[in-house]
């Protein structure tokens, strides 16, 4: 049988998670708004210098390039980030497919974050700022 002290502490150590996650949420919302804000001045940076924008495609394991139906830029030498036109942040790697070669493939926009790639196995993070940045320095001459 529970008696009230356990009770109390169980309902504490919930209440202490619940808090923690909320705070997270709203950290995480902040941040998110904050990466909106920088890929929606990147499309008016990149607008405004004339930097045109390029059919997107999506990269399969092994190599394969799938059409997305995307005009953008892409912001990674790998070419697997990018932002299109509309101002929506896209991941671009997909499964392979036999049918994705034929048809294309639909990708969703992703929410940005301020630190591409954190928490990534390769270790290989940078500032979201910073790698929009090094786009537009690069100009139309873009790997």
């Amino acid at each position: 049988m529970v008696d009230d002290g356990q009770a109390a502490w169980r309902a504490e150590h919930r209440r202490a998670v619940e808090v923690r996650a909320e705070a997270d949420r709203q950290r995480r919302a902040r941040e998110t708004g904050q990466a909106r804000e920088l890929v929606a001045g990147f499309v008016r940076e990149a607008e405004r210098r004339e930097l045109p924008p390029s059919p997107l495609s999506a990269l399969a394991p092994g190599g394969a390039r799938y059409r997305t139906g995307l005009v953008g830029w892409y912001v990674d030498v790998n070419r697997t980030r990018a932002v299109s036109t509309a101002g929506e942040f896209y991941l671009l790697t997909v499964p392979a497919s036999w049918r994705a070669r034929l048809t294309g493939v639909t990708v969703t926009p992703q929410e940005p974050r301020l630190v591409v790639g954190e928490g990534g196995r390769d270790g290989e993070s940078m500032p979201l700022a910073q790698l929009l940045d090094r786009r537009l320095a690069a100009g139309p001459h873009w790997p």
